[in-house]
């Protein structure tokens, strides 16, 4: 799995870190906001916004179509603009405190930097979330500081199409100046290991609960699939 390979780059939410499930009470949070009257499923919310953001990935900001389609739904008289922000003031208290690494996720980390691998996210996590999680959210900052184990973030709005598109790993590549065949992906979603694939790029399967209906599909399209981090540190050690 590491034979060769020279950067280690991380997508963020449900791969490094446990989000997933907090976007999904986030947007229950948020949509009775809106006016939402019907019990909302965290399970319906989260395919619903899968399948939202991979239509409008092309867009230039498909988090802002996501809030547009769901102000339309709900009826609601507030802008697309008004609540995409609705949704980003609802998350912060939870991006901040409750968001935590995977187990074992920064001890991974940690060994991969003993070993000297250069290490990278490539997220479609907005620029302002990922900040949060850089500076202030001290669940991450404790345990493994972003911005002393990474030497590339690339957000959202580094790019202009999302996964699936390939276009965030090859940035990665771009800026990094190595070779694709330097790189191993860790992934969590069907999307971002459709995107790796589509770059190229050698690609782990990291197991989130949340993408088990996907599973099947998943594990095709990847190189490797893992259960947890801990598995990974012992793959290590047989380095």
């Amino acid at each position: 799995m590491f034979k060769g390979k020279k950067v280690i780059i991380f997508d963020m939410d449900g791969t490094l870190i446990d989000s997933v499930g907090i976007w999904n009470e986030v947007d229950k949070n948020f949509i009775k906001k809106l006016g939402a009257t019907e019990e909302l499923d965290e399970t319906s919310l989260q395919k619903q916004r899968d399948i939202l953001l991979r239509t409008f990935s092309k867009a230039e900001n498909p988090y802002l179509e996501y809030c547009k389609t769901l102000g339309k739904k709900y009826h609601s008289e507030l802008s697309a603009e008004q609540i995409l922000k609705l949704r980003y003031d609802v998350a912060q208290d939870y991006l901040k405190n409750k968001v935590d690494y995977k187990p074992y996720a920064d001890e991974f980390i940690r060994k991969l930097k003993e070993e000297n691998f250069v290490l990278a996210i490539a997220s479609t996590t907005r620029r302002d979330n990922m900040r949060i999680y850089q500076k202030q959210n001290e669940n991450i900052m404790k345990k493994a500081a972003i911005d002393d184990y990474f030497s590339l973030v690339l957000t959202r709005e580094d790019v202009k199409e999302m996964k699936p598109n390939p276009e965030v790993f090859l940035k990665v590549v771009e800026e990094l100046k190595v070779k694709k065949e330097e790189c191993l992906i860790f992934e969590d979603t069907l999307v971002g290991v459709e995107a790796a694939k589509n770059a190229g790029i050698e690609v782990v399967a990291m197991y989130d609960k949340y993408s088990d209906g996907e599973r099947e599909e998943i594990n095709q399209i990847a190189n490797y699939q893992l259960d947890n981090y801990a598995d990974a540190i012992e793959i290590m050690k047989l380095m």
